[in-house]
């Protein structure tokens, strides 16, 4: 465990329409009996001492049920996310619950493809610059063929002592991503000092996705980056596998076959 207290944030109110199975995809079952939020808690819990997970009005019912013991334990807590406006209001809304903490991973609600591995490397990952009394933004990349979002970092080296995170583009939001650009893996580990006052900051000035017409979460990176001088810290990841949420039939089914082939 970190010597920083860490909090895992999961916005998971999505309905998973494009599934067509109607109940939430945090929910679905990846084996018998083992669901997605069965797999992220189990990559999560050794290394964030609360889990906490934002759902739809909908979904709030079938999750306390299934979560049921971690949250009578106090491991696990729940918010709602009344209407579906982005993940970056999921993450704020539920403030209350993770600004105690020293920092937040927050990790997609259908990010089941997540290797232990990369959450321990994030965690253990320099993070921020204590001496300047800075937080910092750690972000595990990888390099993928057509990335469905892209991360411009300054220089060349993503592995640079500390990148500076220029843009993301985001292909849902009609951005051209390039071959072989970084994408995210879903995970995202922010300092909780200020993290606040610097998403108002933000809203202030973001502007609305062209095609979703939402505030967009992860353009709120690169302010971080370039507008608050927050340091950045790649944690380099290699199978572009962990990218890869649970959208459609094809998405359900790799997950399933991955897990078939390393249930741990």
């Amino acid at each position: 465990m970190s010597d920083q207290r860490v909090c895992a944030v999961i916005p998971a109110a999505g309905s998973g329409t494009r599934l067509g199975l109607g109940i939430p995809k945090i929910a679905l079952e990846i084996a018998d009996g083992v669901t997605v939020w069965h797999l992220l808690h189990r990559r999560l819990s050794p290394w964030a001492e609360h889990v906490h997970v934002v759902v739809s009005p909908a979904g709030e019912r079938p999750f306390r049920r299934l979560a049921a013991d971690e949250i009578e334990r106090g491991a696990v807590s729940v918010s709602v996310q009344d209407r579906p406006t982005g993940m970056g209001d999921a993450v704020f809304g539920a403030v209350a619950h993770w600004e105690s903490y020293d920092r937040i991973l927050v990790v997609w609600g259908d990010q089941v493809n997540l290797s232990p591995v990369t959450v321990r490397e994030v965690v253990h990952a320099r993070h921020g610059d204590a001496a300047a009394g800075r937080p910092g933004l750690t972000l595990p990349l990888v390099p993928m063929p057509d990335p469905y979002v892209e991360y411009e970092l300054t220089g060349a080296d993503p592995d640079t002592a500390s990148p500076g995170l220029v843009r993301v583009r985001m292909s849902r939001e009609g951005d051209g991503c390039r071959p072989g650009g970084l994408s995210d893996v879903g995970v995202f580990c922010l300092g909780t000092d200020g993290l606040p006052e610097a998403w108002a900051g933000y809203l202030a000035g973001a502007v609305p996705g062209a095609a979703t017409g939402e505030v967009n979460f992860l353009p709120f990176l690169p302010y971080l980056s370039q507008v608050r001088g927050w340091p950045v810290t790649v944690v380099p990841v290699t199978d572009p596998g962990e990218a890869r949420g649970i959208n459609t039939g094809d998405d359900l089914d790799f997950a399933r076959r991955a897990f078939q082939r390393c249930p741990d």
